[in-house]
């Protein structure tokens, strides 16, 4: 066996490479095996030449036991999924591998604990320098005081490691010593100088170590140095520029005051408005908006003082058409009408605020998915263990979360000003999806979820599972505060073997009873990324238009995917609320987890042109922007109970009264919130077996009822038929679409199920 190619491995979790002895089964034994140490990650390959493309094992030492059984044979196990028996050629050479592993595990532990905290490694006065050079300065000694830091730890280790073997030649010296002039001398001297080698190895090891940092500062010293003349240089200069900024504001300000006076025939009670020192006093009102990196199509700056003074909104440039009810927007928020329905009810009912904590159950998810990239997820049978004990039923249910938010847009009297809460409410159906990455329970066909919430905030919501492939839901929602809301979606998804694409088709529409108006928008792509490896986590991304069909006025909402590489916020949600004519009255920013704001447009105009594209911007002249929607906090232990929030707690909740097809009454998924969860993979099994039988049952039926002149080659067509919905044309967007036709709640009183299907 070849040695390794850095003979002594250096203790800053660089390469290292050579040829080990790993054990296979008890037919082929020991075999030899290139392993390759890196980044604390150690794997292995066949040959040398399969490490271009095939690996075979990949182990993380970060959470590795390390552990020694003879003279050359050593053990690397993470916890019982992945064990390495290895075999060196002599204890020099296993002693070389163990001291590589023990340096890349303490390193790799570092590593990990960093990332978990990286926001608060440095303080903010590090990262806070101005424009890009200063960054890229701070970012570079941040960079070198981490490699510092991680030098020191090195060498730390390397101490332990010498203590340690320093410790066992001492004790072989001392038995040495002791031993008289018999055959065992011999073999306590080979020892005694095997463990000198040893001590030979780390101490070198160390020496490299330190070699390695003493380089390090002093290449950096004369730079930190050099750099920090500049800071000074720059500061002084800073200084200077700014003396003179003052200056010339101070003349500016006076020669604007002279102005302002000399035009008192525009408007005399304006011009006093406009008089010494308003000008700057709104100053404290107006923010500035830098436009996205990856959505140059418009930029927001603040509008001008006078356009703060209601006043003076004849002499500022406004067009005359402004809408009387918009400028009640400039000083407060939107829709604070003292007649607004009192939140303070209280609920007949004592909703819980706990479900079952989630058991801890291993799973080979490759094994599951590696046949499966390329198919619809809906059509492949999967493990309750990758569920949430909800049904998308009552997901789609919970995208009331926020239904305030339309029952302040019933109270709107400008249509302008209701599209922003409707555009919230839109955005905010996403914040109950950042934490959530278990898969709702497919709904089995004839399924149904009833929310009745009338008493406590005034809506009932009903949703049923209109058909099964493609699977489709039909959802609606009447209140009593003045609004509606239906929709019907259809999922389609796709396993792309490192992330999962859930697309939402189908339209939602929102109708308020007051004004007539009627609103419509889609849902955007939802994206679930490290499936196979690494930890899940959820991207909202796409453009939308919510359109309202009675006023034409529209709103083009767009989700910055995550990158990366980008400067900007994560989740970032950005729109602008128009009428029918194109003119731009809202700009609406935030993100899809945690807010949103909206800010008043004065004026608008064409920027310069977008470099590269050569397209120009829309430059936006706005207020201060305002608070629209903010989200709630989740619920105490939520991260054990499937992150859900105070809403999803009690969508499963057992109730008396509902039909024998609502969610609440499917047994696979109470025994999952129960932690049952062998048993509700048996319970799912019957239950899909089930729904096949009877969809076979229903295409026999359908083709003995098919005459000869009506078949179709003897195609299969599935009867189904909703029982509270029915299937009709959409006046709107002309889909084909599932409506509710009524009865449901009068059943309810009655306590007549009769017409419902055994599905469980």
């Amino acid at each position: 066996m070849s040695e390794p190619k850095s003979p002594t491995p250096t203790p800053a979790g660089d390469t290292y490479k050579g040829w080990v002895f790993k054990w296979t089964n008890y037919i082929k034994g020991y075999q030899r095996r290139w392993f390759v140490l890196s980044n604390g990650l150690l794997s292995y390959y066949r040959t040398q030449a399969e490490m271009g493309h095939t690996c075979r094992g990949t182990i993380n030492l970060a959470t590795a036991v390390i552990s020694v059984d003879d003279a050359c044979n050593f053990v690397i196990s993470n916890g019982g999924a992945q064990t390495y028996h290895l075999k060196a050629s002599s204890e020099v050479e296993r002693q070389r591998w163990i001291t590589a592993l023990e340096l890349a595990k303490a390193k790799a532990a570092r590593m990990q604990a960093e990332s978990d905290d990286s926001g608060d490694d440095f303080p903010s006065s590090l990262s806070g320098g101005g424009g890009q050079g200063g960054g890229a300065q701070n970012s570079e000694v941040q960079s070198t005081l981490r490699t510092l830091g991680s030098k020191v730890e090195d060498l730390s280790t390397c101490n332990d490691l010498i203590s340690k073997h320093g410790s066992a030649l001492q004790r072989s010296l001392s038995e040495l010593d002791s031993l008289r002039l018999t055959g065992e001398a011999g073999d306590k001297i080979r020892q005694v100088t095997e463990r000198a080698t040893l001590f030979r190895i780390t101490s070198n090891a160390m020496i490299n170590a330190c070699r390695d940092f003493l380089a390090l500062a002093q290449t950096h010293s004369k730079r930190w140095q050099k750099a920090l003349q500049t800071e000074r240089e720059q500061k002084v200069r800073l200084e200077e520029a700014l003396e003179q900024l003052a200056k010339q504001h101070n003349h500016l300000e006076r020669a604007f005051r002279g102005a302002s006076q000399a035009h008192t025939i525009v408007d005399n009670k304006g011009a006093a408005g406009l008089g010494k020192g308003e000008a700057s006093d709104e100053d404290d009102d107006n923010e500035f908006f830098d436009a996205m990196e990856d959505a140059p199509e418009f930029i927001t700056v603040p509008a001008d003082p006078q356009f703060h003074k209601r006043s003076s909104s004849n002499a500022s440039g406004l067009n005359s058409d402004m809408c009387a009810d918009d400028q009640s927007l400039n000083e407060e928020p939107l829709a604070m009408n003292p007649d607004s329905p009192s939140q303070e009810l209280v609920p007949l009912k004592k909703r819980r605020t706990r479900i079952p904590d989630k058991p801890n159950y291993s799973l080979n998810l490759w094994s599951i998915m590696k046949n499966c990239i390329g198919k619809d997820l809906s059509k492949i049978p999967m493990p309750v263990n990758f569920n949430e004990p909800i049904s998308m039923l009552q997901r789609l249910s919970e995208d009331l979360e926020y239904h305030e938010l339309l029952d302040k847009a019933a109270k709107c009297h400008s249509s302008l000003e209701q599209m922003c809460y409707v555009v919230a409410f839109c955005v905010s159906a996403y914040s109950t999806t950042v934490y959530r990455t278990g898969k709702p329970f497919n709904p089995l066909l004839g399924e149904t979820f009833e929310l009745d919430r009338r008493r406590e905030s005034g809506y009932r919501s009903l949703c049923e599972q209109v058909s099964h492939h493609p699977p489709a839901a039909a959802h609606h929602v009447i209140s009593d505060r003045g609004w509606t809301l239906r929709q019907e979606i259809t999922v389609a998804s796709k396993f792309r073997g490192k992330y999962l694409s859930i697309m939402p088709l189908g339209t939602i529409h929102a109708i308020f009873e007051k004004s007539n108006n009627h609103y419509t928008w889609k849902k955007v792509t939802t994206t679930v990324h490290n499936i196979i490896v690494g930890k899940l986590w959820i991207d909202q991304s796409g453009e939308i238009d919510i359109v309202n069909h009675t006023t034409g006025d529209r709103c083009h909402l767009k989700f910055a995917p995550y990158s990366y590489f980008s400067r900007d916020v994560a989740r970032k949600v950005t729109g602008v609320v128009m009428d029918k004519s194109g003119k731009a009255h809202y700009v609406l920013s935030g993100t899809w987890d945690e807010k949103m704001e909206f800010s008043r447009v004065m004026q608008s105009s064409r920027g310069g042109e977008n470099g590269t594209e050569g397209k120009q911007k829309t430059v936006y002249q706005t207020l201060k922007a305002r608070e629209l929607w903010k989200r709630n906090p989740l619920p105490d232990g939520a991260e054990s109970m499937y992150y859900f929030t105070a809403l999803a707690l009690t969508l499963n909740e057992p109730e008396e009264g509902v039909a024998p097809t609502d969610s609440r009454r499917r047994p696979d998924q109470r025994m999952m919130e129960d932690g049952r969860w062998e048993e509700a993979n048996g319970e799912k099994q019957r239950l899909e077996e089930k729904q096949r039988s009877a969809r076979r049952e229903r295409e026999r039926e359908a083709a003995s009822q098919r005459t000869s002149s009506q078949s179709e080659e003897g195609a299969p067509h599935d009867t189904h038929k909703a029982l509270w919905f029915e299937s009709c044309e959409d006046q709107i967007t002309g889909e084909q679409v599932h409506i509710y036709k009524g009865g449901y709640w009068e059943a309810k009183e009655l306590g007549d199920w009769e017409g419902c299907p055994d599905i469980y």
